[in-house]
Order: C-alpha cells, then structure tokens, then sequence
C-alpha cells in the first residue's frame, strides 16, 4: 500500500513499526500513537511481566504497551528484548521479516539510565563503571539496533529512523548537561541522525532524531509526588514546569513525521515535539502547544521577560 493509498483517519494503515524501549515515557506514547494512526507496532524492552529490568519499575511493561494499542483497535506485539544482546536483537529483525517482510518505521528510544545519573560532579569524580553504563544504554544500544535493523528497513524507500534524544542540537551544542557521560549519550542520537542521513538519502529513507521538551513521563511525575491530572502543583517546586508537556505530544510528533509524504525534507535534522507541532497542528493532550526549548534557553536559562503562556 502506497501512503497515497492510506485512509485519512489510519494514514500508517500497512506500515511495520519497531519502537525500541517502548515500556515507559516517550517511548510508550510514540508506540500508541503510530498504532493509533494504523500501523502494526512491535514494541521492545527489558522490563516484562516476568522480569525487572534495572530501572525498577515492575508496574510499566511492554505487554502494557501492546495492549493499550491492541485495545484501541490497533495492532501491536511486545517482543521482549535487551537490545545490548545481538543475538535477541538479531532474532526480533528475524522474526518482523519472517512475518511481514518489511520495516518502515524504526524508532530507537532506548536508554534507561536515569537511575545512574549524578549531577554535580565532575567527570573523574563519577565512578566509571556508572559512566560507561549509561554508554551502554543510551548509545551502544542504539548502534546495535540499527546495524542489524537497516538491512530490513532499506529495502523498500520511504523508510524512516527515528532517534530519541533530549535536547535540541542547538541547546545540547551549547549548554553542558551536567554530566559527562549524560552529555555524550544524549548527543550521540543527534550525531547518529546527521551520519544517517547521508547513508539513507540514497535508497530513499530518511533519519532524524526527536526530542520532547519537558516531558511529564511517569518517572518524572512520581519523582515530583503528582500525578498527570495535577502536575501544575509542581512548579512551585521545579519553575520550568510550567512548560511540560505530556508524552501524547512527542508520540503525536513522531506520528506526524512517520504520516508525511515529505518527511525527506528533515533528513538528518534536529526535531522537537514544539517546534513539529506548529509545523503539523497538532497539539498536546490539553490543546496547548508547549515549546519548552525555547522556553529554558530563552526564559529560564536566558533571562528574558515573557509568561510560559507565550510558549505554550
């Protein structure tokens, strides 16, 4: 099926998608929304009903995932999956190859290493074996995926990766993120992207890498003691809440990319959820547009005088 053959209301109607380390957060939310939008989904990560992964958060799995968007009428299947072993991740490309013979969509949202991080303190000061987890974690994970995912991905045109960051290229090139390694893992997948680029433009696929802004992931709410019906109640805490967005948002962005016949345009760009909901119209679950970048660059971190409402 053509995209131009795709009904408006499933424009992803007979696309394969893999969102690896759709458990939690951002990478849930893009999971259900390419679901939503009408593509059969696999969905990865450590964490199953059977087994913890070291992030410890035993109530989010990936079976959770694939019922969301099986029980909204979409079609999804968990493959549990530890993209640091070849071997499972070998053997997931396999099996979407046996089953559909294509992949189309291949979004790369693994990390799991918040549980790792210590800011404050310089490089030689964190213990190495930290350090070089979140390596593991946050870019190993990724160059795994993608060598043995592509081969797959390539053969049809019109094929998109997605890379999962946080940050803008432009903050991440010009704020330090508190955190050496942090830093190296979070710029990688922009770095990632960019490099794609050139290999993907000539068999007719595009990378680009995505980042929400302040997002309102289930982590996050529980660190902050809210929930998502009174997250407000948190920015007398943290300020820069007040332009936190839901993960319904960057699933909508990257489902928006994934929709558009012109994706080819952003091949090897920096994106973030704001910045492609003015480009697309969508919004975030409240109606609002947040863009946070903007936002901590210019307002919190630049000084300048505007309400949070100028940015949402």
């Amino acid at each position: 099926m053509s995209e131009l053959d795709a009904p408006l209301d499933a424009p992803l109607k007979g696309r394969i998608a893999l969102v690896a380390g759709a458990t939690r957060g951002a990478g849930r939310a893009i999971a259900v929304q390419l679901g939503a939008a009408g593509a059969t989904v696999y969905v990865t990560g450590r964490t199953t009903r059977e087994r913890v992964s070291e992030v410890g958060r035993p109530g989010e799995t990936i079976e959770q995932t694939a019922e969301i968007i099986n029980d909204a009428g979409g079609e999804a299947i968990a493959v549990p999956t530890d993209h640091l072993e070849e071997d499972q991740v070998r053997a997931l490309v396999e099996r979407i190859d046996r089953e559909h013979g294509r992949l189309d969509i291949l979004v790369n949202s693994l990390w799991g290493g918040d549980h790792l991080l210590e800011f404050g303190k310089k490089m030689w000061d964190v213990e190495l074996s930290r350090g070089l987890r979140m390596l593991e974690l946050g870019v190993k994970t990724h160059a795994i995926t993608l060598s043995l995912a592509l081969p797959l991905l390539v053969r049809n045109r019109g094929g998109l990766v997605v890379e999962m960051t946080d940050g803008t290229d432009e903050y991440n090139r010009t704020r330090f993120r508190e955190n050496f390694y942090f830093d190296l893992a979070k710029n990688a997948p922009i770095r990632v992207a960019f490099n794609l680029a050139h290999d993907l433009k000539d068999v007719g696929c595009t990378a680009v890498a995505v980042t929400p802004g302040f997002l309102r992931s289930e982590e996050m709410l529980d660190a902050f003691g809210v929930t998502e019906e009174n997250w407000r109640d948190a920015i007398a805490k943290v300020p820069d809440f007040v332009i936190a967005e839901s993960p319904v948002y960057v699933g909508r962005a990257v489902a928006a990319i994934a929709a558009d016949p012109g994706r080819a345009r952003w091949n090897g760009q920096s994106l973030s959820s704001g910045q492609l909901a003015k480009e697309y119209g969508f919004t975030d679950t409240d109606g609002s547009r947040p863009d946070g970048w903007p936002y901590i660059m210019e307002v919190s971190q630049g000084g300048k005088d505007a309400p949070a409402s100028d940015y949402r």
